[in-house]
């Protein structure tokens, strides 16, 4: 009777540990996703606000039309020395001087190896296509595209 009563306890830890590993792993993989979330919200954003800054005249501080001197600090962001703009959900750049017809940001998180990046073609919510990619951002977080 002891031994089973042992045997029982053992077997009872074991289900335990193993039930608390899985769910740090679930936790871990959920924060992943709700960060690459969360990053291709901030990345739709700011293509939005550069989209509306396109259909202003250059006479309100607008883009007459075209993208090509849109920044992040026009916009209304904060940025570094560097361009970049960082909240908690990542680091947003743009990747490259804006054209006339097309304007591309890009978003990582090194902690979580999320790239997001967004484009907008156009000022209609279609012309907004995004790429996701997750486990592929090194710690420097260099904006080399996609």
């Amino acid at each position: 009777m002891g031994q089973q009563q042992l045997l029982l306890l053992v077997l009872g830890i074991v289900i335990v540990g193993l039930a608390v590993v899985v769910g740090i792993q679930a936790f871990g993989e959920n924060q992943k996703k709700a960060n690459s979330d969360a990053m291709t919200n901030d990345v739709i954003r700011i293509v939005s606000d550069a989209q509306a800054w396109n259909l202003k005249p250059k006479a309100f501080g607008g883009g007459n039309g075209e993208f090509t001197d849109v920044t992040l600090e026009k916009l209304g962001y904060t940025v570094s020395a560097d361009g970049v703009y960082t909240n908690l959900n990542g680091d947003y750049k743009l990747v490259s001087d804006a054209t006339a017809s097309q304007f591309i940001v890009q978003g990582c998180k090194p902690s979580t190896g999320n790239l997001v990046q967004a484009t907008a073609t156009g000022t209609t919510p279609g012309s907004i296509t995004t790429i996701v990619k997750n486990g592929v951002v090194d710690a420097d977080c260099t904006f080399t595209g996609l």
